[in-house]
């Protein structure tokens, strides 16, 4: 197939169809690319962050019809779907605030007859590789920093979202950047690997699945280039006995249903001290019974569907083993009329009595359902939340800051959160361990993922 096609979870109907790059345009994108980088790597900082900037201003122009396309690309609810570019805003602003600091030479302390000092040089060619569920989220994590480190950068989005990427180009393009610097491709799995390959490509950021990671290494097996790669997550709460239950509650539940549940650092498993245990799920029961499923395009829905049919009928397989094993479901779906197996309209489930050898609680969801499980102390708590082979994010609710630091140091997780979840703050390093992947966007660290430092040693003759 020579094509792609958005299905929208709207309605089943093809959204968007756009042909996939030929051979020849995968080669002139990357012609153009090593052509164009250059001479924008010695562009002065200052005019790459204005570009940034201007950038920025031109998304938030478009913020309402982009969010519209988010909707019926892949089905968040319209009146949530405009807030990612606030958020897009956010991130590129700041990696745009802090470059100047981050991309100085460092100067080393004085030595006589010596001057020694380090600097940053851009990688090349970044190939941005990025999914469906925050699609102007997790682009802009790699694409603006890479850009403004003084790399080009190639864009190939989901197949789900692919205006995503055209809008993208596009802004920057009207916002002055040169010609060849910042392209899109629409690609073929088969075509990405061989992207991957491709001597030009210096760097490779990649959001998706376990499975997609384990493809990006392999292609870019013997190459020894950068690779940054986010693969997803199962991240826990702990709500512990000291904790503010009412906020406990409704954060937590939020960070678990927001956007259908289909966020890599979406609450997945919630532990919380048996002293609460029970009213902590009854009040988050009527929290998730509240949620009104329908179509994202109805500004009254506060749910809507999941991608496609086929993740949501993967959740209910997960759900329906956990109950069979013994675990109870708190809600009815027949609640909620547009639930339908063998298609993309789930209902929300919160289920107790559920236990680490279930799916549910080992396998990523990725969708509206939690497990609740009660435990005695921290201790438990600890155990459970390192008990899986993901590590992205992992949430503490307590009035207690240094006991959060104590637990947090002994968390297997790249972000540990307090009182909150769910959120990635620029100013800190975006990461993960395990099988949520490795490699580091946004935040000063970030900026060293895009370059590589150059030392200059230099000795003044007698």
């Amino acid at each position: 197939m020579d094509r792609l096609q958005c299905i929208s979870p709207v309605d089943n109907s093809v959204y968007v169809e756009r042909p996939l790059a030929r051979p020849d345009e995968i080669r002139t994108a990357l012609e153009r690319a090593g052509g164009a980088q250059p001479a924008w790597a010695r562009t002065p900082l200052g005019e790459r962050v204005a570009i940034v900037r201007q950038a920025v201003m031109l998304m938030l122009d478009r913020k309402e019809s982009l969010g519209e396309e988010l909707c019926h690309m892949m089905g968040r609810p319209v009146r949530f779907a405009a807030g990612e570019i606030l958020g897009f805003a956010e991130r590129a602003n700041y990696m745009a605030e802090i470059a100047e600091q981050a991309l100085a030479e460092i100067r080393l302390p004085e030595k006589p007859g010596f001057t020694r000092l380090i600097r940053r040089e851009p990688l090349g060619i970044s190939l941005v590789v990025a999914p469906w569920n925050y699609p102007y989220l997790t682009a802009v994590n790699a694409v603006v920093p890479a850009l403004l480190a003084g790399n080009a950068v190639i864009l190939k989005h989901s197949a789900q979202t692919p205006l995503c990427a055209e809008h993208m180009v596009e802004v920057f393009a009207e916002a002055g950047l040169p010609q060849g610097v910042f392209q899109y491709l629409h690609l073929s799995h088969t075509d990405t690997e061989n992207l991957v390959r491709a001597p030009e490509i210096a760097h490779v950021a990649f959001t998706g699945s376990v499975a997609g990671g384990r493809m990006v290494e392999r292609a870019a097996a013997g190459r020894f280039i950068k690779l940054g790669l986010e693969l997803g997550g199962k991240d826990p709460a702990y709500i512990r006995a000291d904790a503010d239950l009412d906020y406990a509650v409704a954060t937590a539940i939020d960070g678990a249903f927001f956007n259908s549940g289909q966020s890599c650092c979406g609450i997945e498993r919630i532990y919380v001290h048996e002293s609460l245990h029970d009213a902590f799920v009854d009040r988050a029961r009527e929290i998730v019974a509240a949620y009104r499923l329908g179509r994202p395009d109805d500004p009254d829905t506060s749910l809507g569907p999941l991608v496609r049919a086929e993740a949501a009928d993967f959740v209910r397989a997960q759900v329906d083993e956990a109950v069979a094993a013994g675990a109870t479901a708190h809600l009815d779906p027949a609640a909620f009329p547009l639930d339908r197996r063998g298609t993309p309209y789930l209902a929300p489930q919160l289920l107790t009595g559920v236990d680490h050898r279930m799916r549910l609680m080992r396998e990523e969801s990725f969708g509206p359902v939690v497990g609740v499980m009660p435990v005695r102390d921290d201790a438990e708590a600890l155990a459970l939340m390192n008990d899986s082979e993901f590590g992205l994010t992992a949430a503490i609710f307590t009035a207690d800051e240094e006991v959060a630091l104590a637990l947090g140091e002994r968390l297997e997780c790249g972000t540990v959160f307090m009182n909150r979840c769910d959120y990635l703050d620029p100013a800190l390093a975006w990461t993960g361990v395990k099988h949520s992947g490795r490699g580091c966007t946004l935040s000063g660290i970030g900026y060293e993922h895009l370059t590589r430092p150059k030392s200059f040693h230099l000795k003044v003759t007698p």
